[in-house]
């Protein structure tokens, strides 16, 4: 069985067949799938999909890029219906949250995403729950966010930092993700950190539709795929591809508290 941690059902580019294909996976072998929201509306639909699927679950929170002209007034009134909508029973974490400077470049900006980047670590330390963390192009003060928050763990998704990065992450008690850019033949970095982080703190994703991995590159992504990043770990580790498997799906269980 194999375990999508991050998988994005709401976007519009599944709207022709997402009921089909949701219902499909466990007989592909995907017994699980993780969607997390990226804003109160997507939030919502992830809730209702893992109401509707039972090897579906959902994740809570606003993303960093989705705050770019919206008052602060409504953010904050976002932030209590995210929190209210995180007490749902298959809400496994609040997510997706972060920075992401890619496109940020005024300072004001980036401080606002760190505030809100704060608000949604602490609403995750009073829920009990873990965090899905984005980081573009901001590694260093993602890196020093988490730290001021030694009691929040979770997953920095997409993993793209450097290996020393993810070894104080891991000292935090982290896991780390992958797409299907582990995939690429330039993903030299990734292999790199893959190398030198043990199995045990290690997942795969789609980040579905985005991202698809080779040799399916361009196409709409789905959870259909993510055993190529099983594949692929278990190339760079040297390990049986049903071990990789195994202990990737187990360590997203372990992680967002799903039971047997």
């Amino acid at each position: 069985m194999l375990f999508d941690t991050h998988a994005h059902y709401d976007d519009s580019r599944f709207d022709g067949d997402r009921d089909e294909l949701l219902r499909s996976l466990p007989g592909e072998g995907v017994g699980l799938v993780l969607n997390p929201g990226c804003d109160l509306a997507s939030s919502r639909k992830a809730v209702a999909y893992a109401d509707t699927y039972p090897h579906v679950y959902a994740a809570a929170g606003i993303h960093p890029e989705n705050i770019e002209g919206v008052p602060d007034e409504q953010v904050e009134e976002e932030l209590r219906e995210i929190e209210a909508l995180a007490a749902h029973p298959k809400v496994r974490a609040v997510g997706e949250i972060g920075l992401d400077y890619y496109w940020c470049k005024e300072p004001a900006e980036r401080k606002r995403q760190q505030e809100l980047f704060r608000a949604q670590m602490r609403m995750a330390g009073r829920l009990g729950l873990p965090v899905i963390v984005h980081d573009r192009d901001a590694h260093l003060d993602c890196l020093t966010i988490a730290e001021q928050y030694p009691k929040v763990h979770g997953v920095f998704h997409c993993y793209a930092g450097s290996a020393e990065t993810a070894q104080r992450l891991l000292e935090l008690g982290y896991y780390l993700s992958f797409t299907g850019v582990l995939t690429f033949k330039n993903a030299k970095k990734a292999a790199e950190v893959v190398r030198r982080v043990p199995l045990e703190r290690l997942m795969v994703e789609t980040d579905a539709p985005y991202m698809a991995p080779e040799p399916f590159r361009g196409k709409r992504n789905s959870s259909l795929y993510v055993y190529r990043m099983v594949e692929a770990i278990a190339e760079i580790k040297g390990l049986p591809a049903e071990e990789v498997a195994r202990a990737t799906t187990e360590n997203g269980k372990k992680l967002f508290g799903i039971p047997e």
